[in-house]
């Protein structure tokens, strides 16, 4: 069975940083895009920033500029540094791999970690 497991998450002071981590486990054959999606109190769930195999990054307006997406697929590991932290970032930070585990050429599936609690104090 595959896995994601984010670590990272905590309490953080206006203007401070924290770095994110996400890891898989299990049997894969190859990796497509990784993400970190968010979700506040009350609000829905939305990307927060995007790398693809290639290296391609996207990310949302509200935190361009202060987050940096990267990954190390080696160790099957999606990180997201996030700097200037606002009140505003405060949400549950989930981790999104595109996994392909039916083989090589197999098709990529999406699997989701349970999510890391970002809190950022005003």
């Amino acid at each position: 069975q595959v896995h994601l497991v984010e670590s990272g998450g905590g309490l953080v002071q206006a203007g401070g940083s924290l770095r994110l981590s996400c890891v898989a486990s299990g049997t894969i054959y190859g990796i497509n895009t990784m993400g970190w999606y968010r979700q506040a109190p009350g609000k829905q769930r939305e990307l927060a920033a995007e790398i693809t195999s290639g290296g391609d990054t996207n990310y949302a307006d509200s935190v361009k500029g202060r987050v940096t997406i990267s990954r190390d697929n080696a160790k099957r590991t999606v990180y997201l540094e996030m700097d200037s932290l606002k009140p505003e970032d405060t949400a549950v930070y989930y981790c999104k791999q595109e996994l392909r585990v039916r083989g090589l050429w197999g098709p990529a599936n999406d699997f989701w970690g349970r999510g890391t609690q970002v809190t950022v104090s005003s």
